[in-house]
């Protein structure tokens, strides 16, 4: 028998079960933990299936007076989340719930979550490190070993960090135009990376320039880290960053810091030609993650989210 699927508001989840399924679950993604839902997301309800055998993550919000469902700020992917193995009756399931609550829905779902009533796909690299750096340096396709021995040129330095902030703000600067975040999602992401910074689940690396005196930055990436994976949330690569390779040389020493360990390197990404070109440059494995749109709207408001 299936357990029922339940709608619970924001304060009656537990969420010291919530996290702790997340943690054990084969397709547990840090998007899912309740710090980053209640930053990202405040308020969010959930679809709970049993004893938190199952669970969806509802991220809401209002406008106009009606609740719909959206895919919070650097948050790759949701949708449904178990310890055991997802077949796609239990997804349709979750999905049939969720759209007994929100007329309107656009939200991913990860990459676990297959169904033939969502055939919208988007592209996720991801680079196993779990073995030596050597053996995965070997790998990379000859134009990023030929970029990489250009950098050897250049006094490049690769240095761990603690400054979220700047991090998020060179990124900011240099993309914000091109994102669809409100003032509010930079500010509330922020302080979520503050807070993690502290606990490990939040990294910062920059490449600089080490000319004499002088020191120059050239990249810096903001990377969330849990069990399974390390997440490529926010990497910036500066003009000067551009001629010198800056950005292979990141990601490099990235690979090498954290090679031998039992981690996935999440790249987020992409569907856009030149960064998806620049990834597979690392020979990961494309895992890709579903897009879901329900719009059942009144005729005159399906303007509004055409």
């Amino acid at each position: 028998m299936k357990p029922e699927i339940v709608y619970h508001t924001h304060h009656s989840i537990d969420k010291a079960k919530w996290n702790a399924l997340i943690s054990a679950s084969p397709n547990g993604l840090i998007y899912a933990h309740t710090d980053f839902l209640d930053a990202m997301s405040p308020g969010w309800d959930a679809l709970i299936a049993g004893d938190y055998a199952a669970v969806m993550p509802l991220t809401w919000r209002k406008k106009m007076g009606i609740k719909y469902l959206c895919q919070p700020a650097f948050c790759q992917q949701l949708g449904v989340f178990s310890g055991e193995l997802i077949q796609p009756p239990l997804v349709e399931a979750f999905m049939h719930s969720a759209v007994l609550h929100f007329r309107l829905i656009e939200i991913f779902l990860n990459e676990t979550n297959h169904t033939d009533s969502v055939r919208s796909q988007a592209t996720n690299y991801v680079l196993s490190l779990q073995k030596p750096y050597q053996v995965l340096h070997n790998a990379y396709r000859r134009d990023l070993l030929n970029n990489l021995k250009r950098s050897e040129k250049f006094p490049l330095e690769y240095i761990a960090s603690d400054n979220a902030d700047h991090a998020i703000e060179q990124y900011r600067m240099m993309y914000g135009k091109r994102l669809d975040y409100r003032n509010r999602d930079f500010d509330s992401f922020r302080l979520l990376c503050q807070k993690w910074i502290h606990e490990g689940k939040c990294l910062v690396r920059e490449v600089q320039l080490q000319d004499r005196l002088i020191t120059q930055p050239l990249a810096i990436g903001l990377f969330l880290k849990d069990q399974k994976r390390l997440y490529n949330i926010a990497s910036t690569t500066l003009p000067n960053g551009r001629t010198l390779e800056a950005n292979h040389f990141l990601f490099d020493r990235l690979i090498r810091e954290f090679a031998g360990q039992d981690l996935l390197l999440d790249f987020e990404g992409s569907d856009l030609p030149g960064v998806a070109r620049f990834y597979q440059k690392f020979q990961p494995v494309n895992r890709p993650f579903f897009f879901w749109k329900n719009n059942r709207l009144p005729a005159l408001l399906r303007m509004w989210k055409r």
